[in-house]
């Protein structure tokens, strides 16, 4: 694997990986960006071509391109390695199995499962019939890697302990549960969909139940439960495929399901995933299972939820700012739309519904009318107006409306980061409602100052220089980019000589050796603090004085302490050489703006 990285790094600058995530700009010799791991206004992200690495001054994160690609799209290193291989153009030879890891071998046995399922699809008339009818063409079929699960009993156990793997594996991969009768698959007589990680990679399952198999029972779908590789809170169906076009359309476009997703992008909307939608995980069905090789044998009672997290949502805002929520007008789409609204606003989305009304889903609807798919999404609306259009379909008398604004839809104008934007949907409610612009404005009031904490503002780059260990922290972090830069106005030499006249020989060397862990995080400091220094030198002779008077300070106090014990005239005159010393400094910091040390 060290070959391979080596390789990918030799062919993919740092700048080129995040610069295809992040919109960058120059900063002397460095790039800067709003940093994707946490919110900010101002930019406090940091990019070094010429060493590779990247750093934020506001939440820390630091790292080369394969810890940029894990951070950005939650990936493990391998799924990382093999993002950057693929865009590099190299090809990853696989390990032998025997010395694979755990999770390695947990993503085998998924691939295994996932070849399984569709080869039995290949070979069921049935399963290949309902997709036609469902509108999934053969291409799509084969792109996306659906497949179908026998309604056997251990038909996937089976195949998988052939392959070599055990069923405590297949267990732990989710594929596989323990009865009191024994073990099972965990999917049976369903269309099987692969869920990926955000590099292709096989992480889970979600399977719809074959019509001839429905019974009232069982969920109609069933998901992979929570494993060491699945977290449903962190997954988006599609990602992977989706990604790239999110970024070039500047939108992504949320369903609720696998059938939805597949058929929006069908339909040339390759900028859709989904969320978890109606599923039953594995570990809700019920534990006591008849042998009977029954899909119906799972005594299950579905009740709709979609699950909605910032986790999901926070994948999204990577890649764009806008996003559409096009999701079924039920009760349960309804409710999704009010979380997911909550968490999008907070993480500083422009947020659109489009309601998909007439009892239809997305999928059917797509089947059916290709054109009103694209009109519903061309015609999506800010939550706040849908919000505000829902209310007034109601036909409230008005006190009663009055209330239900306050409490279903002004929360949303207070997420909205933008004064402008507030200012522009308080007119628009006080229009449609009738209520008095005033009387909205102070119940907005109101709710923002019963707000939680909001986000955290961006560290300036400034402040996390003088914050952190003062004077001797940008010291060394000034020593260590002399070294590692050949380029700069000041004469390298001269400058470390003075440094080391202010500390003494054992402190210069102590100060260097005290910050060396952090000395990635102290250049990315130097450089983003002297690089852009209107007046360098000035910067250099401010930071020389401040540390010459501190050393100064030090060296007094100590004296003073020890001269109150004696009287010894050398001690006397030795404050009294430091006072004149701290006075002669104080006066040369004072007339800067007229000297130049260097």
């Amino acid at each position: 694997m060290s070959s391979s990285v080596e390789q990918i790094k030799e062919r993919l600058s740092i700048a080129d990986v995040v610069g295809s995530y992040l919109k960058l700009e120059k900063a002397g010799s460095n790039l800067k960006a709003k940093c994707p791991f946490h919110n900010e206004r101002t930019p406090s992200f940091f990019v070094s071509p010429s060493r590779g690495t990247y750093y934020c001054f506001g939440c820390q994160a630091h790292g080369d391109i394969f810890t940029f690609v894990e951070q950005f799209e939650g990936l493990d290193f391998a799924g990382a390695l093999k993002t950057l291989a693929a865009r590099a153009g190299i090809e990853l030879i696989r390990e032998n199995p025997k010395v694979r890891n755990e999770r390695d071998r947990l993503y085998r046995a998924l691939e295994k499962a996932a070849e399984f399922f569709e080869q039995s699809l290949s070979k069921n008339s049935a399963a290949k019939s309902y997709l036609v009818k469902r509108g999934v063409k053969d291409g799509t079929v084969k792109s996306w890697q659906i497949g179908f699960a026998p309604n056997e009993w251990r038909a996937l156990h089976d195949h998988l302990l052939k392959e070599g793997f055990s069923t405590d594996e297949m267990i732990a991969a989710g594929l596989v549960k323990r009865g009191e009768k024994g073990f099972f698959d965990l999917f049976r007589g369903r269309i099987m969909f692969p869920i990926f990680d955000s590099s292709g990679r096989v992480i889970a399952f979600s399977g719809r139940i074959m019509p001839e198999f429905e019974d009232g029972k069982s969920g109609k779908y069933v998901n992979s439960p929570e494993t060491e590789l699945f977290r449903k809170s962190r997954t988006l169906y599609g990602l992977n495929k989706a990604k790239t076009d999110i970024r070039k359309r500047d939108y992504s476009i949320i369903v609720e399901g696998q059938m939805d997703l597949i058929m929006s992008h069908q339909a040339g909307f390759t900028n859709t995933v989904a969320v978890s939608g109606t599923a039953l995980t594995g570990s809700e069905i019920t534990k006591t299972v008849s042998p009977s090789f029954s899909a119906k044998a799972e005594g299950v009672t579905e009740t709709k939820t979609v699950l909605v997290t910032t986790e999901a949502l926070g994948l999204l805002k990577h890649f764009s700012n806008n996003l559409i929520f096009a999701f079924d007008a039920d009760e349960a789409g309804l409710r999704a739309v009010q979380r997911a609204a909550m968490i999008a606003l907070d993480l500083g989305f422009d947020f659109k519904v489009a309601a998909i009304k007439g009892g239809k889903d997305a999928a059917d609807l797509i089947l059916e009318n290709p054109a009103k798919w694209a009109a519903i999404i061309k015609d999506a609306k800010h939550v706040i107006d849908f919000s505000l259009e829902t209310l007034m379909d109601k036909k409230l008398e008005p006190r009663a409306l009055g209330r239900a604004i306050v409490s279903s839809v002004l929360p949303y104008v207070a997420k909205l980061a933008s004064a402008i934007d507030r200012d522009h949907f308080i007119k628009t409610i006080a229009e449609a409602t009738g209520i008095q612009e005033e009387a909205l404005r102070e119940e907005l009031k109101k709710i923002r100052k019963n707000e939680s904490v909001p986000a955290p503002e961006n560290v300036s780059v400034t402040k996390a220089i003088h914050a952190r260990d003062g004077l001797r922290r940008r010291t060394a972090a000034l020593l260590y980019w002399l070294t590692d830069n050949q380029k700069l106005p000041i004469d390298a030499i001269v400058l470390k000589k003075r440094i080391k006249e202010i500390l003494g020989p054992s402190g210069f060397e102590n100060l260097l050796s005290a910050f060396v862990e952090n000395k990635n995080e102290l250049l990315y400091e130097a450089e983003a603090f002297y690089d852009q220094a209107k007046n360098f030198h000035k910067a250099v002779a401010e930071l020389l004085i401040n540390l010459e008077l501190e050393i100064v300070d030090e060296k007094l106090d100590a004296a003073m302490a020890y001269g109150k014990k004696s009287n010894n005239i050398h001690d006397i005159k030795a404050i009294n050489d430091l006072s004149l010393k701290k006075q002669e400094l104080t006066t040369r910091r004072q007339s800067l703006d007229k000297e130049r040390i260097f």
